[in-house]
Order: structure tokens, then sequence, then C-alpha cells
């Protein structure tokens, strides 16, 4: 019997090995591979999940983790640091495609309970898979990487909601009892944490952070000693985790912890993907193949439409919401496993697992490719979405009239630096910037600055480019860079270009379309250090005034909120 099973997991992990390189061949994100190993180790091919109660067990325990690990990540201070935007965006997203959803399930003939879970389910989307897509572009330091990231944060604490919820319905519906047991347990539960957090893990913590393998096994223990007892206490097994790991990030040693607790996860939870694609029912896939369908169009296009709205209405460019709305384009790990979790409670029929595991395929599959070639749609369609933006009106003044020595593009943290040097030398500067926050807050200052976003041909048209003696642009997108030149040296050959580039491959090509110089900050960090060593050699006074110079600069960077946020280390 041991054996056997031995010789099933092999072969089982060996095909998910299999269709997971040909994932990784197509550019998908690993979890549909994980699926759809799943559905080919499952009863329908080659049937070789001969232990499924085994499997629901290592599933179980890999949610269990992903949980935890995702607890660890929830420190409170994360509330604080998504932003405005970030919030509004992410409640009002969330609103909206719940309450479309629900209707548009009701429509498809489904009962209420199940359109209620449906509903919630399409509200979700993968922060992981995002995040690494963003970080591949290296779009994650963007403005609409940040607000996206921000709002995704936000969804996630909106589903660790809906999780604890569920559970605390357990298999009876009823409602009235609900309000009450869930506040009452909630708030037990969250006393609890913070009660252990205060006065027992934080020293317990530091007690086992002397040893890296006590570290590793006392996060495990206290995962699965608190998953325990919270289902002893009628919450889920899931729940405990979760808030296992919420309880942890408040300690320093959160990180440590998830970076250990990861390659645990990723095992366990890649048979929970492949259990979720074996339970598929193909009978149900092809019997409810319009209601997919349906679904699918509604996350791929209706959950963009929803977020390029909301952001419309907050006053970003057409660009930053087209963007930003892209990265809801799919549903999330969180609604397979909430869907999973309503049928282990005995609120959903199976079928409706087989429909919503369909509609993440096809979703997860479509955005991956909407977002990897983005920038492409969005100049090709960019005339269209004028609706989504919000007109500002600009100053009534004709600004071909000006004589601007220096154009600034794009207020962050390069451009920072940038503006203090115009500054200083007195020169005749404008700050074109698409972040509506940052120009307002250039305006306090008394800075001249216009709202607006780089490759947008009418701003270019309204700029007075040909009397520039130098235009700067901080913004790390390629193709932003190259219709920026583009239009510069169509009206202005001796003006000095200086634009910013994260690959070498791309310097190259924005040097031959004719910029004068290109930013490459990974490399100057570096060039600086290098001729700073060479310069000063071992002069501990020399390091103490550079020390002193770089701590006031980031502290003044810093208060005009240009630190980058947690979420985008690592």
């Amino acid at each position: 019997m041991v054996q056997e099973i031995f010789i099933n997991l092999s072969i089982i992990l060996v095909v998910t090995l299999i269709v997971s390189l040909l994932m990784k061949f197509l550019k998908q994100p690993l979890i549909i591979g994980y699926i759809l190993s799943g559905i080919l180790v499952g009863p329908y091919i080659f049937n070789l999940i001969t232990s499924e109660s085994l499997f629901r067990i290592f599933s179980q325990i890999g949610v269990a983790l992903l949980l935890f690990i995702v607890g660890l990540h929830m420190n409170p201070k994360v509330i604080k640091e998504v932003g405005f935007a970030s919030l509004v965006t992410g409640i009002g997203q969330v609103l909206f495609t719940s309450v479309f959803g629900f209707f548009i399930a009701k429509l498809l003939g489904f009962s209420t309970i199940i359109s209620i879970y449906v509903a919630v389910a399409l509200t979700f989307s993968s922060t992981i898979i995002i995040m690494k897509l963003l970080a591949d572009k290296r779009d994650l330091e963007t403005l609409y990487g940040k607000i996206a990231i921000g709002f995704l944060i936000v969804q996630d604490f909106i589903a660790i909601i809906a999780l604890m919820a569920i559970s605390s319905l357990s298999g009876n519906l009823d409602i009235a009892g609900f309000g009450i047991n869930i506040i009452l347990k909630g708030f037990v539960a969250i006393i609890l944490v913070l009660l252990f957090s205060h006065f027992i893990l934080s020293r317990a913590s530091n007690f086992f952070a002397k040893s890296q393998e006590l570290l590793f096994l006392f996060s495990i223990g206290w995962c699965l000693a608190i998953a325990s007892l919270f289902f002893f206490l009628n919450f889920s097994l899931e729940i405990g985790a979760l808030l296992a790991g919420i309880s942890l990030s408040i300690t320093p040693y959160s990180n440590e912890i998830s970076s250990k607790m990861k390659p645990l996860r990723d095992f366990f939870i890649v048979l929970f993907f492949v259990l979720l694609g074996s339970q598929m029912i193909i009978s149900d896939v092809t019997n409810q193949i319009v209601q997919i369908i349906v679904f699918s169009i509604f996350i791929l296009i209706g959950n963009p439409l929803i977020v390029m709205i909301l952001m419309g209405l907050l006053g970003y460019t057409k660009r930053t919401g087209f963007l930003a709305g892209l990265t809801v384009a799919q549903i999330s790990e969180f609604s397979l496993i909430l869907i999973a979790l309503g049928i282990s409670v005995g609120h959903l029929p199976k079928e409706t697992l087989s429909i919503v595991t369909t509609v993440g395929l096809i979703t997860i599959m479509g955005s991956t490719y909407l977002i990897i070639y983005s920038n492409q749609i969005y100049q090709k369609i960019s005339k269209y979405l004028g609706i989504f933006e919000r007109k500002k009106v600009r100053e009534k003044i004709n600004l071909k009239s000006k004589n601007y020595d220096a154009i600034l593009f794009g207020q962050n943290r390069i451009g920072f630096g940038i503006l203090n040097s115009l500054r200083r030398i007195k020169k005749n500067y404008l700050v074109v910037d698409f972040n509506p926050e940052t120009i307002s807050n250039l305006k306090k200052l008394g800075i001249p600055c216009m709202y607006g976003d780089a490759d947008d041909v009418e701003l270019l048209d309204e700029l007075p480019l040909e009397k520039a003696k130098i235009i700067v642009s901080t913004i790390p997108d390629f193709e932003t860079n190259l219709v920026l030149i583009e239009n510069i040296r169509r009206r202005n050959k001796e003006v000095i270009i200086i634009v910013r580039a994260h690959q070498i491959k791309d310097a190259f090509v924005l040097y031959e379309k004719g910029a004068d110089y290109v930013l490459t900050p990974h490399f100057l960090g570096g060039e600086y250090v290098s001729r700073m060593i060479f310069e000063e050699k071992t002069d501990k006074q020399a390091y103490k005034l550079e020390k002193e110079k770089h701590i006031k600069m980031l502290k003044e960077i810093a208060r005009q909120g240009h630190e980058h946020p947690d979420v985008e280390k690592g």
C-alpha cells in the first residue's frame, strides 16, 4: 500500500513537471499547469489518483500553509501603505463586480446561494500571479503597478473576511444567527491573536530565532496548532492557519519565516491544484459552456472596465486606468479555495467547482497575455479610451508662448533629485506628471507643473518643445520614451534629451532613436559607489558626510511619498 502510494505520487509529480514545463515555455502561470495535470491524472484520462483521501489531506495542508504565509504579510501597517486610490478602487471593484456577478449568475439560472458564491469568487484577482508578471515586466515601481498591487492587497483582506464568514456558517445557512455568531467568534479570535502576539509570541520568536531549524519547526507547529484550535472552535482549519500567520506578522522574523515556509507550501499547494483539476467533471463543463463563456468574458472585459471607470473618476489618465484594469482580468487562487470551501460545508454542488475552475483557466491564461502585451494593446486602442479619462481643465494659457528651458516628465524618486537641481540653477522649468496626487502636491509648493501622460500626442502638441534646451524623462516605460523621443526630435533637433531605461538593450535602442543620455538606475548606483571608493578610499570621515547627506535626501524623498512600499520588496 505504501509503495503503491509512493509510486502513484511520483508519477503524478512527473506528469505535473512535464505540463508545468510546457506552461513555462508558453509563458503561462504554473497554476494552469497544475490544474491541467490534475485533469490528466484524474478519472477521465489516466486515473492515477488511487488514494484521494491522502491527496485531500495533502491539499488541505497546502491551503493552510498558503494562508499562513498570506497572514505573515498581513501586517496591519500594510493597509496604511496601500494609499487612497488603491483603497477606493479595491473596495469599489469588489462591490461592483459582486453585484454585477450576482445578477449575471441569476440570469443564467443559478440559485441564490450559488449566485452569491460565484459573484464573490469572481471579485478576487491573483496577487501572486500579478506580482510575478509585473516583476517580469519591471513595472512594480510604476504608478499603475503600485496602485494595482495596493488594490489587490485590499482584495486579499476582503477574501479573508469572506472565508471567515463561510467557515462560520458551516453546514447550515442560519443567516439570523450568523451575524451574532461571526461577530462573537471573530471578536474572540482577534482578542486571542492580539494577546498571544503581544505577551507570548514576541518572546518566543526571539528564543526560537537563535536556531534556524527551531524557527522552522516553531513556525510549522504554530501554524498547525492554531489551525487545529480554530477547527475545534467550529472555524475552518484554513482560517486558523491564516490567523496564525497574522499573529506572527508583527514579529521581526515574519519575512524569514515566510521564506523558509515557501518551499513546503509550494509542494503541498501543487497537490491542491492537481486534486482540484482531477475533480473537474467534463460533462459539467460541456453542459455549462455558455455560463462559463459569459463569466469569462465578464472577468476579462467587465472587471477591467470597472477599474478603468473608478480610476478615471479619481483623476488618473486613461493609460494608468487601462494598465491597472488589466491586472483584475482573472480570478484568484482564493476564488478556487472559496468554492472548494463552499462545497466542503455543503453549500454548493460539486459541479460549481468545474465551472469556476474552467473560468479560472480561461481568465488566467487570457489575462497573462493581456498583461504581457498591455503596452502594445494600449497603443492600438488608446484613441477609444478617452471616455474613461476625466478631462482636467488645463490652465487657460497658451503653453506654446511660454519659454521653458527644461521640461521634466515624471516627478518620481529620480525626478525628485533632478527637480532639485533645476531649482538650484534657477532654470525656467515645467514638470509633467500623470499622478493627480503628485500634481496637487507640486502646486501647493508653487512648482510649475502640468497634469498629463507623456505618450499623449495631444499633450505633447501643446508643449513648447521647440524652445526647450533640455528635456528629461524619468518614466521607466520603454514604449513611452520612444514616443517621447520621436515627437521631440521631430520638432527640436538640438534639445538635449535624457530618458530612463531598465535594460541595456532598451538603452541602445533609445540612443539610436535620438536620446543624448539614457539613465540606467541599477548601474548608476554601482558606478557612484565605485567612484566614491576610488576617491575617498578608507577615509571614515568622508563616508560619514556622505551618510548624513544620503539620510537627509532619503527623508525628503520619503516625505514626498516616493518610498518603496513593502509589496515591492523581493
